[in-house]
This record gives C-alpha cells, structure tokens and sequence, in this order.
C-alpha cells in the first residue's frame, strides 16, 4: 500500500474515532505530516497602483464585457444615480409576466441593514425599501418578491471584472445578493486593485466573513451551450463606480456603449 494511501486512511480513521494502522488507540493520527512548503513566486501585484485611472479603465472594460452596467459616478451624484435606475425599475420583476405600476411607486427594494442613508435619500416616493440583516433575515420568499437589492462592495478585481462582498453590514448576508433579479453595487475607486493576490490578502485580514463573488450578471451555459441570465443570481448588474476624479455627474457604459 502506497505511503499517500495510508495515510489518507489513517485520517479517515483517525476523523471517524476508530484505531488502526498510523493512528492510536484514542483514534488520533499517531504521526503529524511533515509540512510541505507552498511556492509563492507567482505576481502578487500589479504595475498599477489601488484605484489608479489604469485600473479603472481596465475594471470599466472587464465589466462591460461581462454585460454589466457601469455607471462612473461623482459622490455626489450617486443619490440620484441610485434613485434614477430604482426608477427603472417599474415594470414586471423576474417571473412576473403581469404588467408593472405606471409608476416606481410599490417598487420593493432591499438594502442591508448597514448601507448608507445617503444613498437612498433622493429615491421617488412609493419606493418601498426594506431592510435586511442576520439578525432580523426575510424569508427567501420576500426577497423574490423584490425588484433589486443595493449594496457596497469590499473589493473590486481589474484583471477578472470582479466584485468581491464579503458579508459587511453594508453588504449584508449572501441571500440579499443572489435572490433578487437586480443588483446595484456600489465600488468606490479606492476599492480597485488591480489583480487577485492582492484581494485576496485583503480579504484574508477576515479570513471568517463569507465571500461572494461577482463577475457580471449571473449567466450559464450549462446546457447545450445556450447562454441563460439570471440563474443563479442578479440578471442585471448595475456597477456604481464611485470615482474619486469626478466633480459632479454621471458617466454610463455598457456592451452597446462601451
């Protein structure tokens, strides 16, 4: 028997409390491993410093790419941007096949429990905004009944086009970003790095918070390589990027305007 392959048995026996070869009698491996270093000469960063216009141009190109919506926003510029594509959102969620209201109004949106006031202070009247959070959870039946869900973000990836959240009062739990048909996620730039060992070594400071990751709308070719939006998540992914050079407005960009 191969040194690996006892091994490997002798931890499933050791993990179920039962003696034999390499464990001891308690049912604990008899020999710790010897340690096996981990190479790390791979890039560990980029040429381009956090949030640099390269950085942001390459993010913006990654994004759209993955047919997600970015919106380059001033600060503040971004209550508005937030109440002006709520707004859009007035006709039928994913799964209705009803009209929608005329109006925004009766317009569900959920939010963490700790996103920002500001951001959702210029909404129209009837919005309804309901609050989400570990302690107090809706029921994933009341997320499917929402139009979109607005978060923040911890770190965006240029490299990969992707949004990382990891589980922050101001991004909340998992569901309120997978449930929903819409996604508006708000990256300041200063949030932009441009590759992964760079997130990841930012991420790893709470190595316990739950990860999602984000590269673009959720879409699948799973089945006979017909592209389908919105399986496992967000159809639609409005990216807010909050750029720090902007004075004032709002710069849009997506696959048909690049």
């Amino acid at each position: 028997m191969s040194t690996a392959r006892t091994e490997v048995l002798a931890r499933v026996r050791a993990a179920l409390g039962q003696t034999g070869s390499g464990t001891t009698p308690s049912g604990k491996v008899g020999t710790a491993p010897h340690p096996e270093p981990v190479p790390r000469d791979y890039r560990a960063a980029g040429e381009h410093a956090v949030g640099s216009p390269e950085v942001l141009e390459q993010l913006v190109d990654r994004l759209v790419d993955y047919k997600a919506h970015v919106h380059e926003v001033a600060a503040d510029a971004l209550p508005a941007t937030v109440a002006s594509l709520v707004a859009e959102l007035s006709g039928p969620h994913a799964g209705s096949d009803g009209p929608g209201p005329d109006s925004s109004r009766g317009v569900r949106v959920v939010v963490p429990a700790g996103l920002d006031d500001a951001w959702l202070a210029a909404l129209p009247e009837g919005v309804d905004v309901v609050r989400d959070s570990r302690e107090h959870p809706l029921a994933a039946t009341d997320l499917d009944a929402v139009a979109a869900v607005v978060t923040a973000a911890r770190v965006a990836i240029s490299e990969t086009g992707t949004i990382v959240l990891d589980g922050e009062p101001d991004q909340g739990r998992r569901a309120i970003s997978l449930v929903p048909d819409v996604h508006l996620c708000v990256v300041r730039a200063d949030q932009a790095v441009q590759t992964v060992p760079e997130a990841v070594r930012l991420l790893g400071e709470h190595p316990d918070r739950p990860l999602t990751w984000i590269s673009g709308p959720s879409a699948t070719s799973d089945i006979e390589l017909d592209r389908v939006e919105g399986v496992h998540g967000p159809r639609t992914l409005h990216v807010l990027l909050v750029a720090s050079g902007m004075s004032s407005g709002r710069v849009a960009h997506d696959i048909d305007n690049p």
